[in-house]
């Protein structure tokens, strides 16, 4: 059987290719040399009769992965192995398409590490200080190592100019192989020999002809003290010698150091692995072949012992052709989309920094809104405001604004704390909180408050006064008010507590479920079923379907469920106890006459429910509530935080003197806590915080519970886990 392996591996070829050469680029003299091989071994596994119908693969030698990319746009070659990054670049920029993803021990992505000598540097002080990369725009040595630093402000980039000049001015010198044509001072440090021909040129090129190329050459510019930090990916640790390993440290996010071996915890992120990329119009061709060299020279091929596609050693460099790490190729289907296989968060990132070229985007902020009077507020705060433009974009709900700001539809946010966890979740990052306390009151030398104590609100329950025979733990067969889905003090908080005699806080940890039993029915916008039917839905320019989870519901937030408890101007429609914030309920209950909705109600009227059975007037809140509520925080994707701050308090700093336009005011839009809560007195920079500081141990540990036994669309869209879906 064995002896028909090649004949049948033979017939395959035929039909697939009709005798037409596959060409292959390859970047330097060995990769040519481990290509030459490769086809030797193709054709020595076919009968020889048949060589001359089996399409040969030739390989076509060029000085760079740049000219890799212009043969095959050319027809000149076909195929070839690419960095994320550059693939990225590729399909985006050059028309070129994505066949196949690497596949690592650990999955499709790598991480990205700065790898020093045992020093004093940490990644808060690498300015001034000589970097290595193993290529630009590459995931591991430029893409996640420049966005986490302009995360973090620990890099300006101003956006007047390229990226590659405030990197350039940031490093003393670098080598970046392939960045000679964006600024030369990131070639300094290079050592490839220098031409003024073009093709041979191999200084600075990305080309293992250039010493300093790749993960590999990066690490050896630290080893030869040529630089002080080498961004690398994580795969390319392995090749440190045991006996060198306590020689090098990892930098850490938190400003620490740690042993090479603590790469998962300590990196600078993580991102997609190489991908192959060819023609649209070839794409068949190369799927094809791509398998069958599997087949015959992968990991778990047929021949094998005669030649190893992921293996360089005999050729005196690592990571010709692929990784040397590689385990397989995932050859893709050919409806997939260039983000599908490198992931939302990776391109979002490379956008961010401005690998499609500047454009009007760079220099505006996309704000997400979730209603009409939203949309309106935002507008107005837009005509208000004399810095960097604001767009206002609309979405269906928080979760939509998530997903929007993940697709890079949207910038930025404020979500309330529950919201905020499940954009945690989903990759986006803090870059100001909502303070609610009494002043805000700088620091001296400074024009805006810093400060890691942030002020809380509590959720509460509050029933009519006239409904005597309300108490949490009587509440089974009741009516609900509930501000809306995934609300802290609407969902979150009130199932925690037992409801009704029948309900036992500690059976079930999905509010849902508990909700739909213990209540006859109740309006909690964004649910469905006997939850939605106490909703009323929108009118006029708000006009919407019943139980939409955003303002254009009249029952929705705290605003709506302090309408829902009165019920609508004619009386009907209302609840029995609601679920709400404290912070603004008085303003609130002032408003219902103000605005309109309803005449005559007072702070008098209506009573708290208390976790431990007893009513209590409102202004007992602080003893009689459910529980604490974390405060608001602005979301954005990672690379966004400097700009998106910068943003915020230019505005902060222009309206604080604007008497027309107030940010943490709603009601003059007829609705309460738009864009922001109306407790706001200012925003507090918490970039440099994490989301789960913000929230909180015991808010996260609780959500966290909820959220392993409820489903949400939301965060089974952001666990597309690219590094593992293959």
């Amino acid at each position: 059987m064995r002896g028909l392996y090649p004949v049948v591996l033979f017939l395959i070829f035929v039909c697939s290719f009709r005798a037409k050469k596959i060409r292959w680029c390859t970047v330097s003299d060995a990769e040519q040399r481990k290509c030459a091989e490769l086809a030797k071994a193709l054709v020595a596994v076919l009968p020889p009769a048949s060589v001359a119908a089996f399409g040969r693969l030739s390989c076509i030698k060029t000085f760079s992965t740049t000219q890799c990319i212009d043969k095959i746009r050319g027809n000149v070659a076909d195929i070839v192995t690419l960095d994320a990054g550059e693939v990225y670049s590729a399909v985006k920029q050059f028309g070129l398409t994505v066949i196949a993803k690497e596949l690592y021990p650990e999955g499709g992505c790598i991480l990205s590490v700065a790898v020093v000598r045992n020093s004093s540097l940490d990644i808060r002080n690498l300015q001034g200080h000589k970097s290595c990369h193993s290529g630009v725009r590459w995931t591991a040595g430029w893409s996640l190592p420049l966005g986490f630093l302009l995360s973090r402000n620990l890099l300006n980039w101003s956006k007047e100019h390229p990226l590659s000049q405030d990197v350039s001015n940031f490093f003393s010198a670098s080598c970046v192989p392939g960045a000679g044509a964006m600024a030369s001072p990131l070639c300094a440090l290079c050592q490839g020999e220098k031409s003024y021909i073009r093709h041979q040129n191999q200084h600075c090129e990305t080309s293992h002809n250039e010493p300093f190329y790749g993960s590999q050459g990066a690490l050896r510019c630290l080893k030869n003290r040529a630089g002080d930090v080498a961004f690398v990916d994580h795969l390319a640790l392995e090749s440190i010698d045991e006996r060198e390993r306590d020689e090098f440290r990892l930098l850490c996010a938190d400003g620490t150091q740690a042993p090479l071996s603590h790469y998962r915890t300590c990196n600078l992120g993580r991102g997609p692995g190489g991908g192959v990329v060819t023609r649209g119009n070839f794409r068949k061709a190369a799927h094809k072949f791509l398998t069958n060299v599997l087949e015959l020279f992968g990991n778990e091929g047929k021949e094998r012992q005669r030649f190893q596609l992921f293996n360089s050693s005999i050729y005196g460099k690592k990571d010709l052709l692929f990784r040397d790490v590689t385990e397989k190729l995932h050859v893709l289907a050919n409806s997939a989309d260039v983000s599908q296989v490198l992931g939302l968060d990776y391109v979002a990132l490379l956008k961010g920094l401005g690998h499609e070229g500047s454009s009007l985007e760079d220099s505006v902020v996309r704000w997400c809104c979730i209603s009409h009077a939203e949309q309106k507020k935002c507008e107005q705060w837009a005509l208000s405001i004399k810095s960097d433009p604001l767009v206002c974009v609309t979405a269906a709900s928080m979760r939509d604004c998530i997903e929007k700001i993940k697709k890079d539809e949207v910038d930025a946010v404020s979500l309330d704390a529950t919201h905020s966890f499940i954009a945690g979740k989903c990759g986006l990052v803090p870059v100001v909180t909502e303070y609610y306390g009494r002043k805000c009151v700088p620091a001296e030398g400074s024009t805006h408050l810093e400060t890691d104590v942030l002020p809380s609100v509590v959720g509460v329950a509050v029933t009519k006064r006239s409904s005597k025979n309300l108490f949490i733990g009587n509440l089974g067969g009741r009516r609900s008010c509930q501000g809306h889905m995934y609300s802290p003090a609407g969902w979150l908080l009130p199932y925690r507590h037992t409801l009704s005699l029948e309900h036992n806080s500690s059976s079930a940890c999905d509010p849902n479920k508990v909700y739909s039993e213990v209540f006859w029915k109740g309006c909690l916008p964004g649910s469905q079923g006997n939850l939605c039917k106490v909703c009323m839905g929108g009118t006029g320019e708000a006009a919407t379907k019943r139980c939409a989870d955003h303002h254009n519901e009249r029952y929705y937030g705290n605003m709506g469920a302090l309408r829902c408890l009165i019920g609508d101007p004619s009386g009907k429609s209302f609840g029995d106890v609601a679920f709400l914030e404290q912070h603004n309920l008085q303003s609130n209950i002032h408003s219902l006459s103000s605005s309109g909705w309803s005449e005559g109600w007072t702070s008098s009227d209506f009573e708290l429910l208390c976790a431990d059975g007893r009513r209590a007037p409102l202004s007992e809140w602080q003893n009689c509530n459910l529980g604490v509520v974390p405060p608001n925080a602005v979301m954005t994707r990672p690379v966004l935080t400097a700009r998106v701050y910068d943003f915020l308090m230019k505005s902060q700093e222009t309206l604080s003197a604007n008497a027309e336009f107030k940010l943490f005011e709603s009601q003059q839009y007829g609705e309460s806590d738009l864009l922001f809560k109306d407790a706001t007195q200012c925003l507090v920079h918490t970039s440099h915080m994490d989301y789960r500081s913000i929230l909180g141990e015991e808010f996260y540990t609780h959500a966290e519970t909820v959220f392993n036994c409820t489903h949400s669309d939301t965060l089974k869209f952001c666990n597309q886990d690219v590094c593992r879906m293959f």
